[in-house]
């Protein structure tokens, strides 16, 4: 009998796919779901984007690409990233992969030795921590709170870094917390990392464009930081554009070469007509994700006035990405039937089976406390999600 590796056996299932596999299994049986787990925007891509993969297809866009991306491409990419995040990455520089979760696992296995530490703020991502692990590395997770936007303070990092410490690993707009880490803060972590030049900041900042606050700011346009930071982003979140597949990093040039090298060996380049549709998304006034934007706000400000009428649950205003992430551990202890509330699994689960409320647990982004409620979803499913989580959750005694 075929015997699995230690390494696939080590770690755990995404726990946002795995809610959304279980909300299709309900829903295939027969019974209503109100799907607010999964990180996908609910609009179309824009029709300008389509029509320029539909003219690829045509123009017979459909042999292999070079690994990193076409030409015209990468020099899009880099004008992107100086117009909008004030940050120089030559062409060179810059690597496309199949979605940003394929860019930053190859980081980590480009970047991390055997026992080598990657800090981690949590709440994370749910396949930050699993990716270090598969390149074998130790995830140093750092515990934030709501009382302080989830964000990690400078003086947290500055006690994480060790002799050992290889990276720092953050997301700003963050999933699942919604938190925007601001210039004035960006600019107080550099203070600590600019002093540990050996240490490769990765910043994933793939909901750039889904920002309520201010301007987005990169960590990567501080001249101190210089060499240092590695920047993650792509298309899903900002175009709609989730099944595309196209994601990709700036960084300094011996990482980029690297990755290169790695993906060359995986699965090569990335989709020929993805990226020519990129080409036209990139070079286009970001006009539709300022649309998606001004959605995305009413509906937080809707999702979270909402919530904010259930006793007991404890909800901060995130700035960005379409999450929610409240803490519900003042239910933990409470009983509904025969079964008794222990964690936010069971909570998570409780509201699926019980209200048809598809969430997830905030065990799988490193704070058991809280569950992720997804907001891309209609107005009108909001509300009424919101109203079977509130009758859900008066029930338990």
């Amino acid at each position: 009998m075929c015997k699995l590796s230690d390494k696939i056996l080590s770690i755990e299932e995404s726990a946002t796919l795995a809610m959304a596999r279980k909300s299709r299994e309900m829903r295939e049986s027969g019974k209503e779901i109100i799907n607010l787990s999964l990180g996908e925007p609910d609009f179309n891509t824009p029709s300008f984007i389509k029509e320029a993969a539909k003219k690829a297809i045509d123009e017979n866009y459909s042999k292999y690409t070079p690994v990193a991306g076409y030409k015209e491409l990468l020099e899009t990419i880099s004008h992107k990233f100086r117009r909008d995040n004030n940050i120089i990455y030559d062409p060179n520089q810059i690597v496309c992969s199949t979605g940003a979760k394929q860019s930053i696992a190859q980081l980590m296995m480009v970047l991390i030795n055997k026992d080598d530490e990657v800090i981690l703020p949590a709440p994370y991502w749910v396949s930050y921590k699993q990716m270090i692990k598969l390149a074998d590395g130790k995830p140093i997770v750092i515990n934030t709170n709501l009382d302080n936007d989830f964000k990690i303070t400078p003086t947290q990092l500055s006690n994480s870094i060790t002799s050992k410490t290889k990276a720092f690993l953050f997301s700003s707009p963050c999933n699942p917390s919604g938190s925007v880490y601001s210039k004035y803060e960006l600019e107080e972590i550099a203070n600590v990392l600019k002093k540990h030049k050996n240490i490769t900041i990765i910043s994933d900042e793939i909901y750039e464009h889904i920002n309520f606050h201010n301007k987005h700011f990169s960590i990567g346009a501080l001249e101190s930081l210089k060499d240092q930071v590695v920047t993650v982003n792509g298309l899903s979140k900002g175009f709609a554009m989730t099944g595309w597949r196209l994601g990709y990093i700036g960084a300094p040039q011996k990482i980029a070469n690297a990755c290169i090298k790695m993906q060359g060996q995986i699965t090569s380049a990335t989709c020929s007509i993805t990226q020519r549709a990129a080409i036209t998304a990139l070079k286009h006034d970001p006009i539709y994700p300022r649309k998606m934007c001004k959605s995305f706000k009413m509906r937080r400000n809707l999702i979270v006035n909402e919530l904010s009428k259930i006793k007991k649950i404890k909800i901060n205003k995130p700035d960005g990405a379409f999450y929610v992430f409240p803490d519900v551990s003042n239910f933990f202890g409470s009983h509904y039937k025969n079964s008794k509330i222990k964690n936010s699994e069971d909570l998570s689960m409780f509201l699926l089976t019980n209200s048809g409320v598809a969430t997830v647990s905030g065990n799988a982004f490193g704070n058991g406390n809280c569950i992720r409620i997804s907001y891309a979803a209609s107005e009108s499913e909001i509300i009424e999600a919101c109203k079977l989580i509130k009758n859900s959750l008066e029930s338990l005694a």
